[in-house]
């Protein structure tokens, strides 16, 4: 029996338009008449989930921040922080990177005065509903739980991810979009945050789904039974997911629920 559906937000649930797909609701009333918990697993932060689901603030988990923060009605559960000071030493290190954006991610998103140009807060104002600028690193009273880069050329793989080798062996780097990579503590992941749910709500992984598209999704369809790709996702990850589904377009994902819980025609 499932009980709890992790999933990815960008280029999974949500449209290439940013929205959420026609008859989300109806797909959530279902889970709900089943006792089945949505899981938003998103790099976006706790904020941002807030915003784009504020009718179930208190009835979905929210693992945001790529795995790194978990909040179940209202309340944090469960989270995994880079030390401070490490944290300022990578945003540092990461200046020597040309015409990439530097976020320091916590209970707010914080981007240096001297980056506070258009295009750089227009995409971070996609992905966070509460940020603040700042003149230097250390005047952030916040506890960093990730930090992400975003590179506007969207070719974050070649431009930032190799840029960031000398923190592969003590920090966990990981390529989130093609625009983004983000940081996070060694082991911290979105499958490190969905185990850890599993173990705090005594939850087994064959009791669990998750939907997911790019490289960042990984560890989170490694950690349930029901793992499903989007049709629109990376090779690498449609290798690993037990299931594929349509793409987020196609609303693939309330195509995979319906089909695991039975509505349309049973898993193969």
């Amino acid at each position: 029996m499932i009980k709890i559906i992790f999933c990815d937000m960008d280029g999974t649930l949500l449209t290439s338009e940013k929205k959420l797909p026609e008859g989300f609701d109806e797909l959530i009333s279902l889970l709900n008449e089943r006792g089945i918990i949505f899981a938003p697993t998103s790099g976006r932060s706790y904020a941002s989930l807030l915003k784009m689901f504020p009718k179930y603030a208190q009835d979905f988990l929210f693992l945001s921040d790529n795995g790194t923060l978990a909040t179940y009605k209202g309340k944090r559960i469960f989270s995994q922080p880079i030390e401070r000071d490490t944290a300022i030493k990578i945003l540092r290190y990461a200046e020597s990177i040309d015409n990439v954006l530097r976020v320091l991610c916590g209970e707010k998103n914080y981007i240096l005065a001297e980056q506070n140009r258009p295009y750089f807060t227009e995409r971070l104002e996609k992905f966070s509903a509460s940020n603040a600028v700042v003149n230097a690193w250390e005047e952030i009273d916040d506890e960093p739980l990730k930090i992400s880069f975003c590179d506007p050329t969207k070719n974050s793989a070649v431009n930032v991810y190799p840029f960031l080798a000398p923190f592969y062996d003590s920090m966990q780097v990981v390529l989130a979009s093609d625009e983004w990579t983000d940081v996070t503590a060694l082991g911290a992941s979105k499958g490190a945050g969905v185990q850890a749910v599993q173990k705090l709500l005594g939850i087994a992984p064959k009791e669990c789904a998750a939907f997911g598209d790019y490289m960042n999704d990984y560890e989170m369809l490694e950690s349930v039974v029901y793992s499903f790709a989007m049709a629109n996702a990376h090779p690498d990850l449609k290798r690993i997911a037990r299931y594929e589904t349509l793409s987020n377009d196609e609303d693939g994902v309330g195509a995979g629920i319906k089909k695991l819980l039975g509505c349309q025609s049973n898993l193969s």
